[in-house]
């Protein structure tokens, strides 16, 4: 499997069979140039999660491409020309060759008066990738490469820790990062703070990392 961190949520995966794109969003970039992809992932409607403006030409350029998305972001896609599945929590698919487990349902709270909207997290081929959008959903299973927030006005540091510890991963890759003006200190902190058996790597952007 190969993993490249496109910025903030965005990120390709490259399971051997399938190549997938996921939260595509306006913090991320170098991600409109991709061609052969096989799905886009979309947790929810936020724009740093989903370009309204990039997508459409992105869907256009893969042809075939299929796209899934919580149910609050399917009409919106649909407003733009882009066709989208909406998922649920408890939802399994298959693309080609890829198991994708839809798991969580709800963005986390930003603040308690704050209308929220669905987030789907998604767990690839059994475990292998766990993205959990804006959300700490419980993947449910063993999780080898878990994709972890680490900033954002609906989350605190020592949250992402826990959430590394209750998963406890072999590897944590850190996204949502664009949210904060530097990542050096929270990075740190949950460098320092992951469980034994953990490895906590940052992915450099835009390079294919294999882990």
């Amino acid at each position: 499997m190969r993993i490249t961190h496109h910025g903030h949520a965005c990120v390709l995966l490259e399971t051997g069979t399938a190549r997938l794109l996921l939260d595509p969003g306006t913090y991320a970039e170098g991600f409109e140039s991709l061609r052969d992809l096989d799905a886009i992932l979309l947790t929810h409607q936020h724009p740093d999660h989903a370009d309204p403006a990039r997508l459409p030409a992105l869907v256009a350029a893969n042809p075939g491409v299929r796209v899934l998305c919580d149910p609050d972001t399917a009409p919106q896609l649909a407003a733009k020309g882009v066709d989208a599945q909406a998922v649920a929590s408890g939802d399994r698919l298959q693309v080609a060759g890829a198991t994708i487990d839809v798991i969580g349902g709800a963005h986390a709270v930003i603040y308690a008066d704050r209308p929220g909207c669905t987030n789907a997290g998604y767990v690839i081929d059994d475990g292998a990738f766990a993205h959990p959008g804006d959300s700490f959903a419980d993947p449910g299973r063993p999780v080898d490469v878990l994709a972890v927030p680490t900033s954002g006005p609906w989350l605190k540091a020592a949250e992402s820790v826990d959430y590394v510890r209750s998963v406890r991963p072999r590897v944590a890759v850190p996204i949502h990062e664009r949210a904060m003006a530097t990542t050096r200190l929270v990075y740190a902190v949950l460098a320092d703070f992951v469980p034994e058996g953990t490895t906590f790597r940052p992915l450099e952007p835009g390079e294919p990392t294999k882990v």
